[in-house]
């Protein structure tokens, strides 16, 4: 979910609920963390982020036939000063988004929908009023971010009250899907479905919910069933309503939104993740982030024609010419020409990034245990230039 941009690929387009809002799996040769050869620029990329204000920043690189690389620089935890660890849990923010949308595809290529299905068809009478239209609105859009709808997470009220100073007494809160979209149709939309882009956390909100009506099953238990199981991705979850992370994990940092009194930091760890949903709800690692994109990019979830569709871009605008959107996919092209596919994702306390080449023999995963500081576009550059 996002509020306002921070730099997680350049430029960043996350689902963050804070300010701060792969062919085969990895190979599983030894690792080392040792910033030796290619990965040392990446490695004191890492620790640039660190002088810069992060606790602790944390990734891993994975190349077809080389061993698996892991870096880290900083602190887990402020308090005890325990060190980040490669096995770390974090909170992915919208790169919950790429998994959405790859089951949606699934789902296409089964024949179960259609993504010029409007999302009338699927959620009858839910997008409705002050110009919202679901009867015009169809699934591709949703995952494109071409709708039109208004982003929830910019409401004024959900923003005070959960990204700003009412996260102490509201972090607990449970939103319900049907809620956060009806905050969201309380707004105008920001223009005609089809007219123009615009990032918004209230599609992927809606994808999810269209996953449930077509299968009868949360979205989170498909994606379990589809993705996570077949590709042993077993430090990746979808929390629901669970407020605490899995072991091992450390903590989260968040200045929140809005004035702080000498930019008072906050351990965010505990929350309840309903308020990103399907939107940027997960918690993964930087390992089974790299399986995950290595194995999409690869083929080895969707059909070719469903791939194709998912790798059909739209400029985002015209300050980011360098970044396209796909459905639920970015691409971005880096400073020495090169591309790379993925996501970015914030989420109260956590900044992620998770890309890779095209073919997913090449990819990179990174968490920053903090939503104020560092740059993890140099990270990437860093790795694959």
């Amino acid at each position: 979910m996002t509020v306002r941009p921070v730099r997680m690929i350049p430029p960043v387009l996350v689902a963050a609920a804070t300010v701060a809002a792969l062919a085969t799996p990895a190979a599983a040769a030894d690792s080392s963390r040792a910033p030796s050869g290619q990965h040392a620029r990446t490695q004191q990329a890492l620790e640039a982020a660190v002088a810069e204000g992060v606790p602790g920043a944390l990734a891993q690189a994975a190349r077809t036939g080389r061993p698996v690389w892991n870096g880290d620089a900083g602190v887990a935890d402020r308090t005890t000063g325990r060190e980040r660890r490669s096995g770390d849990s974090f909170r992915v923010g919208s790169i919950t988004k790429t998994f959405v949308a790859t089951v949606i595809l699934q789902l296409e290529a089964e024949g179960r929908l259609s993504l010029d299905d409007t999302v009338e068809r699927w959620l009858p009478g839910l997008v409705r009023g002050n110009g919202n239209d679901g009867r015009a609105i169809t699934l591709r859009q949703l995952l494109n971010h071409t709708s039109g709808l208004y982003n929830y997470t910019e409401d004024p009220g959900f923003v005070a009250k959960t990204f700003g100073p009412g996260f102490f007494e509201h972090r607990y809160d449970t939103y319900t899907p049907r809620a956060l979209v009806r905050l969201a149709t309380g707004h105008r939309p920001d223009f005609a479905p089809g007219a123009d882009w615009k990032y918004s956390n209230t599609n992927f909100i809606l994808a999810g919910l269209v996953i449930e009506k077509a299968t009868g099953h949360p979205y989170g238990t498909e994606v379990e069933r589809r993705i996570l199981r077949p590709l042993g991705l077993h430090g990746t979850s979808v929390p629901g309503t669970r407020v605490s992370m899995p072991r091992p994990s450390g903590r989260a940092y968040s200045v929140l939104v809005g004035p702080q009194p000498n930019d008072t930091v906050h351990d965010v760890t505990e929350l309840n993740p309903s308020a990103a949903g399907s939107a940027g709800e997960m918690i993964s690692t930087t390992g089974d982030l790299n399986r995950f994109y290595r194995a999409l990019l690869a083929g080895r979830l969707l059909p070719k024609e469903q791939l194709k569709k998912m790798t059909t871009t739209l400029p985002t605008d015209e300050d980011s010419p360098n970044l396209r959107y796909g459905l639920g996919l970015m691409a971005m092209k880096l400073s020495c020409g090169k591309e790379v596919w993925g996501h970015g994702g914030g989420i109260h306390g956590s900044a992620s990034g998770a890309v890779a080449t095209r073919d997913g023999g090449h990819a990179l995963a990174l968490n920053f245990n903090s939503d104020w500081a560092g740059d993890s576009a140099a990270v990437m550059e860093a790795e694959f230039c």
